[in-house]
């Protein structure tokens, strides 16, 4: 079984730039990750404050390593969550 995170990240208003940069550093070395399987961030153009990250890991202690990273604490907790509305995560794992 895999684990899998869904994410939305609301940002604040005028802090969309910030937010979508802080995604797009944050992309490539998640994705180089051991126990990484997917990592997609989107936006729906209706709504542009609203970013959504699709995370599939090995396991719970991949994921938890993500959350462990420099770069996570760089680009995640240093440069986009400060500048958040809101943050949601839902946590699930794979059937089969």
């Amino acid at each position: 079984m895999a684990y899998v995170v869904n994410a939305t990240w609301t940002a604040e208003p005028g802090q969309e730039a910030v937010v979508l940069d802080a995604i797009e550093k944050l992309t490539a070395p998640s994705r180089e990750e051991p126990g990484n399987r997917f990592y997609q961030a989107y936006r729906d153009p209706a709504e542009p404050s609203v970013f959504r990250l699709f995370e599939i890991y090995d396991d719970e202690e991949a994921y938890a390593a993500h959350g462990a990273s420099p770069h996570f604490a760089k680009y995640a907790l240093g440069q986009a969550i400060p500048v958040l509305a809101k943050r949601e995560r839902a946590f699930y794992t794979t059937i089969g």
